[in-house]
């Protein structure tokens, strides 16, 4: 008994160790600890658009630890880099393959595609019961947006749009300031951008050459749920966002980074009526000849918000393709407004910043010592894509869930359905989501999808 009870400690001792050589050969990234991410606690995603700002996507997650398990884009050559950098992940052109084959392997899905890819991409992601991310703006038709706001909440997953600015400092201060009443009663609000007409083209017709397609791009996965037409380098890979069909303009580009930051600080529901003024050649008009294919060379729409409890009713002025407004009279002589931005106008004073939660500037500068007292009440943020990162593992969701950029991307394409008749107020019914005084741009509200593509 004694000799057996030796002959165990003995072996007890050379099998322990053993062990701890093996333990001190294995990577550090397994076990974990400061800086490495053990294997338990990585998020597995799988990424639809590789290129352009899709790629950008994918990468950043990357950094925060994520492992990408699947790539999907229909252009090879535009995703060459992306893919590049993920040479284990496996490669699909159709996301709806991806997502049949890689479920089982995979927690959450990017979507960086053009916008009309955006719904038929992130609804099937969520029916799978995958975390999504999505680019802005967060669909490309009204009801689209409904109805993946609503299946998000349904299905549990975590969420966010590609609305950057929204996890700023700048944003909070935004909002702190404006909420504390620092330039008193805010009735009406000014918004810009510059980006139409300037990187990409609008106010055109559609082109008559049907080229051949790039060899590394599947045309007609790019289509997706549009009807088909034949391939121009117009619409791809960056044209797109002038066209009707493929993107929303400038206000689903910017605006989305823009009004973003009015409709969260004055807590904006939807409007209830929208109305447009478009040009042709510089002038305004109230309608004249409408161009289907793309959106106008520039224009205005002009959002009427109702009261929200003690806050009064609003008026919101979108500005594109070079127009812009009045700069303040109290701006220093020659200081110009952004090129994208947000001007505020209070009872008490003004406040302006640029796009993507720029760092709010008071008007006048009297004001300052009354804003620099107000409280920092709202939560900081870690960074945007660290709050959907973060979110997939906690249950927390980030601030630009689908449950705010839901709505707030409602009232950037009501914006946008105003363009199909400028001149025209269109009175809005939200719950139901329709036009009440013009039921021909109703039409418009939905996307008719080819066979084989469903929400």
């Amino acid at each position: 008994m004694n000799q057996r009870h030796v002959l165990t400690r003995r072996t007890f001792v050379k099998t322990s160790i053993a062990s701890l050589a093996t333990i001190q050969v294995v990577p550090r990234h397994v076990l974990g600890g400061p800086g490495q991410i053990p294997p338990s606690e990585r998020l597995r995603v799988a990424g639809i658009g590789c290129g352009g700002m899709g790629g950008g996507d994918i990468a950043t997650v990357t950094k925060l630890g994520a492992e990408m398990i699947a790539l999907c884009d229909v252009d090879e050559a535009r995703a060459a880099g992306t893919f590049k950098a993920h040479p284990k992940a496996k490669r699909y052109k159709d996301f709806r393959e991806m997502i049949d084959k890689e479920a089982k392997n995979i927690d959450a899905v990017t979507v960086g595609t053009p916008d009309h890819i955006h719904a038929v991409a992130s609804m099937a992601a969520i029916r799978a019961g995958k975390h999504v991310y999505c680019q802005k703006p967060l669909t490309h038709t009204l009801q689209e947006c409904r109805e993946l706001t609503k299946a998000a909440k349904a299905a549990g997953v975590i969420t966010s749009m590609g609305n950057q600015g929204h996890a700023t400092e700048g944003a909070r201060l935004t909002n702190e300031w404006l909420q504390a009443g620092v330039i008193g009663e805010v009735r009406e609000v000014h918004c810009w951008s510059d980006r139409a007409g300037r990187l990409w083209k609008q106010g055109i017709g559609r082109p008559h050459e049907t080229p051949a397609a790039p060899s590394s791009l599947d045309w007609n996965l790019w289509l997706g749920p549009i009807p088909e037409r034949p391939y121009h380098p117009a619409y791809a890979p960056v044209g797109w966002r002038g066209w009707r069909d493929f993107g929303t303009g400038a206000m689903g580009d910017m605006g989305c980074h823009i009004i973003d930051h009015p409709v969260w600080a004055l807590h904006l529901g939807a409007p209830t009526s929208v109305e447009s003024r478009t040009t042709l050649d510089g002038t305004l008009l109230d309608g004249g000849k409408i161009n289907f294919e793309t959106y106008p060379v520039a224009a205005m729409i002009y959002y009427n918000f109702p009261a929200r409890g003690a806050l009064p009713a609003l008026r919101m002025i979108w500005y594109d393709g070079g127009l812009m407004p009045a700069a303040p009279e109290e701006l220093a002589e020659g200081q110009p407004l952004p090129d994208n931005g947000v001007l505020y106008i209070g009872s008490k004073g003004k406040i302006y910043h640029s796009s993507h939660g720029g760092t709010p500037r008071i008007l006048p500068k009297s004001l300052m010592e009354a804003a620099s007292a107000v409280p920092k009440t709202m939560p900081r943020s870690p960074g945007h894509y660290e709050e959907w990162v973060s979110g997939c593992k906690t249950g927390k969701q980030p601030a630009a869930s689908f449950a705010y950029s839901g709505p707030m991307t409602e009232i950037a394409l009501l914006g946008v359905l105003s363009l199909r008749v400028p001149g025209e107020r269109l009175a809005w019914d939200h719950e139901n989501l329709r036009v009440t005084n013009a039921p021909e741009v109703n039409a418009y509200v939905r996307t008719e999808y080819r066979n084989g593509w469903t929400l």
